[in-house]
C-alpha cells in the first residue's frame, strides 16, 4: 500500500478521460487556471492599495514654537 507506479497513474487518467471526455476536462482546466489568474491579480491589487503613495509625501509633524511644553494626561482605553 505504497505510493502508486507511473502504470496506476495512467490507467487512472484514461478512465477519467473516457468518464468525462476530453472537452470536459480541458474546460475545467481554463476555469481553473482562469479563477488562479484573477486570484493572483486580485492579491496584486490588495498589496498595492495597502503600499503608500512614494509620491505624495506625508506632512512634516507640527512643531511648537517658542518652546513651549504641552501638558496632558494619557488615558488607557478599555475594552466596552
Amino acid at each position: 500500500m505504497g505510493s502508486f507506479s507511473i502504470w496506476h497513474w495512467l490507467i487512472v487518467l484514461i478512465i477519467v478521460m473516457l468518464v468525462f471526455g476530453t472537452k470536459k476536462l480541458r474546460n475545467i482546466g481554463e476555469d481553473l487556471g482562469g479563477a488562479v489568474k484573477g486570484f493572483k491579480e486580485g492579491v496584486k491589487d490588495a498589496a498595492a492599495e495597502n503600499k503608500p503613495a512614494a509620491d505624495s509625501p506625508s506632512p512634516p509633524p507640527q512643531q511648537v514654537a517658542g518652546g513651549q511644553t504641552i501638558e496632558g494626561e494619557v488615558k488607557e482605553k478599555t475594552k466596552s
